[in-house]
């Protein structure tokens, strides 16, 4: 660790009390999404930053949704890292217990803590104190604090890399989803969300030689899609080595559970949602049902869309609506990357088990840099909670997030 490392670390050990109480007052913050107004997450990052000295602005598409953009230039020139998070939570299942912040027993409980208002804290305070010390850095740090992740990105980073892609897109990105402290996120799978539709006259349920039943026809499409579920592709070496050691397929199934080392180079097929029939003795003359397909680096899009296409060709009269905003190609960054081993080096040097190179069960806006072909890695709490009622995380592993995306990010702009 160098001495610049060192003299960061003591800093954030000596202002702990404060960077817990920023990120309890953002956990109070509401910030859900839907509906989608994030006006008070946002003054509360605005705030803090004001406070701090530290430059930022506040871009926003839509009023409602602000995103909290800055960029320091520092002392030489060098590379442009990025740190993205975003500020949008799902919505609470209990919304008067949702924003309290409350600590109890070591740990801090809200929406949004795991996802991912603690990496997105991590990003502002790393943002923060490498502002203080940026003559001894050389490039650039842009943090991006974004609104609208959990509904696709549109008015978020994508809209951010759109609108200043000279200030946003960089040359390597950061970010502190929930991964868990055991990996560095480093691929995601491509995504695939359909509603297929089925009609018939419909009639009653006695004369099933008068109309074809809807339900069956479109449980005749969904043994189709299923086909595609558990299908693997050929890896690349290097994802390959990351995915497939057994030092991979044990932290994976450490960090997601027994069965996700399959899970993740897999295609898998969700049935999320069917509504059809009116009453028991009638043959049902419609049926809605939303699909999901999650889909392995090694798979297109268009390949899992031909599927789709022929199976639903069988049936007369049925039909899909693809959801194009969740609808998209898996992102790939190098596992070998040297932001990797930075992580994994300050995660040692701070005391914790050494992470390992991982792939994603879930989506996140790293791919939108990914797919612009710049490494984005994840690097965050636990994602068990996340979602749940009791969503929250220990104050001992954000304190460790927030130190480790600090010093991780000061090794990278001292290169």
């Amino acid at each position: 660790m160098s001495d610049l490392e060192s003299q960061l670390l003591a800093a954030l050990e000596r202002d702990e009390d404060n960077l817990i109480s920023f990120f309890q007052k953002f956990l109070q913050s509401k910030s859900a999404n839907p509906p989608g107004d994030t006006r008070p997450a946002a003054d509360t990052i605005s705030e803090w930053l004001s406070e701090a000295g530290v430059d930022h602005r506040i871009e926003a598409a839509k009023p409602h949704m602000p995103n909290v953009v800055g960029t320091i230039e520092m002392g030489a020139p060098g590379r442009h890292l990025v740190l993205n998070g975003h500020i949008d939570v799902f919505a609470p299942i209990d919304d008067s217990t949702a924003w309290t912040g409350e600590i109890k027993d070591g740990r801090i409980y809200g929406r949004g803590a795991s996802d991912m208002k603690c990496g997105t804290a991590a990003s502002i305070i790393t943002y923060a104190y490498l502002s203080g010390v940026r003559d001894q850095l050389k490039g650039k740090l842009t943090l991006t604090c974004v609104s609208d992740e959990e509904t696709g990105g549109r008015w978020g980073t994508l809209w951010l890399m759109e609108t200043f892609p000279d200030e946003v897109l960089g040359d390597c990105c950061l970010n502190g989803e929930p991964s868990g402290t055991n990996n560095i996120r480093f691929l995601e799978k491509g995504t695939l969300r359909f509603t297929l539709m089925t009609k018939t006259a419909g009639g009653h349920g006695g004369y099933p030689h008068l109309s074809p039943n809807a339900i069956v026809q479109a449980t005749e499409i969904i043994n189709g899609v299923l086909e595609l579920h558990g299908r693997e592709p050929e890896l690349p070496e290097a994802v390959a080595r990351a995915l497939l050691s057994n030092e991979g397929i044990a932290g994976t199934e450490k960090g997601m559970g027994e069965g996700a080392a399959k899970v993740v180079r897999s295609v898998t097929v969700n049935i999320g949602t069917i509504h059809g029939g009116l009453k028991v003795n009638q043959i049902p003359h419609e049926c809605r049902t939303e699909i999901e397909i999650r889909f392995p680096w090694g798979f297109t899009r268009e390949e899992m869309l031909a599927h789709v296409d022929a199976v639903v060709a069988k049936v007369p009269g049925a039909s899909y609506e693809l959801d194009v905003n969740h609808s998209y190609p898996p992102s790939l960054a190098n596992p070998e990357h040297e932001m990797v081993k930075i992580l994994a080096d300050v995660v040692e040097e701070l005391g914790m088990e050494r992470p390992i190179p991982l792939s994603s069960l879930g989506g996140s806006d790293s791919r939108y840099w990914r797919w612009r072909d710049i490494p984005a890695f994840l690097y965050g709490p636990s994602p068990v909670t996340m979602g749940r009622a009791d969503e929250n995380v220990t104050l001992k592993e954000f304190l460790h997030i927030v130190k480790t995306h600090c010093l991780a990010s000061a090794r990278y702009l001292s290169a």
